[in-house]
């Protein structure tokens, strides 16, 4: 059994599986973009699974919220970027769709873990969703 809580909910390895398919997206961008719109991403990806994770290691139902709102935050820029991406034409069209259906379900797992710890709820098991799949990277 997992010995962090958070690392069993489906939002956070949802999310981890999109940390990683934009990590290795983004090793086709130009090199130009390394310290730039990459940089931009690779952070913004990560705030997602890092606020997810820290906001379930807080205490109260106040800060548990405020911490995954950031992470809601935090996707919707990589949502943002993934669309500046595309059209540079960096990414194909669908891979951008792709990148969309994964966001949409982490923000609804987000929004979904929040009601229920604003209305008091014990932080939620695993419950079925649609996880990400694999994207296409060229």
């Amino acid at each position: 059994m997992e010995k962090f809580y958070y690392r069993r909910l489906n939002v956070y390895q949802n999310a981890k599986t999109l940390v990683i398919e934009i990590y290795n997206l983004l090793n086709i961008f130009p090199k130009t973009e390394m310290f730039a719109l990459c940089s931009q991403i690779r952070r913004a990806s990560t705030s997602v699974l890092l606020n997810i994770a820290e906001g379930t290691g807080r205490f109260s139902p106040k800060e548990k919220i405020r911490f995954l709102d950031i992470a809601n935050g935090s996707l919707l820029e990589v949502s943002s970027q993934m669309d500046v991406a595309e059209s540079l034409g960096y990414i194909s069209h669908e891979q951008l769709e792709h990148f969309d259906e994964a966001i949409l379900v982490i923000s609804k797992q987000l929004s979904k873990l929040i009601s229920a710890i604003a209305n008091g709820h014990p932080q939620p098991t695993n419950s079925p969703s649609n996880p990400p799949t694999n994207s296409p990277t060229h």
